[in-house]
């Protein structure tokens, strides 16, 4: 990957953060520092480093959110305040299962389970 001002600055952007920006957010932390720069470089530059492996994306129903962390993993999403969060799920077991019920060989499982998180539930006693 050639190196570039901007890459560096969108990369360490997408890197400080686990909310699991959109490239709208990232282009107005970009602006900052970088005050001529287009929301085209930020996407540009965002599907770039995402087939470099660097980051990852993932879409919160049409909304593509970009990720630092490239390990396999899933989220949970409180439909409240709208927060991501990493999870590891055991997918290897879904696979199979997947294999077995349906006979078709899953190669990659992403999971976002929807609900409220803990600083929004409603509990007797917290």
């Amino acid at each position: 990957m050639r190196f570039s001002k901007q890459r560096e600055l969108i990369q360490d952007i997408v890197q400080r953060t686990n909310s699991h920006p959109t490239a709208n957010w990232i282009f107005n932390k970009a602006k900052k520092e970088i005050s001529n720069i287009s929301l085209g470089t930020v996407y540009r530059n965002l599907s770039q480093l995402n087939k470099d492996g660097v980051i990852n994306i993932f879409y919160d129903d049409n909304i593509a959110r970009y990720d630092w962390n490239t390990v396999a993993h899933d989220h949970l999403k409180c439909n409240k305040c709208g927060k991501i969060i990493d999870i590891k799920l055991h997918n290897r077991e879904l696979k199979k299962e997947v294999l077995k019920q349906y006979k078709f060989e899953a190669e990659n499982i992403e999971i976002t389970i929807s609900g409220i998180c803990e600083n929004h539930m409603n509990f007797k006693e917290k």
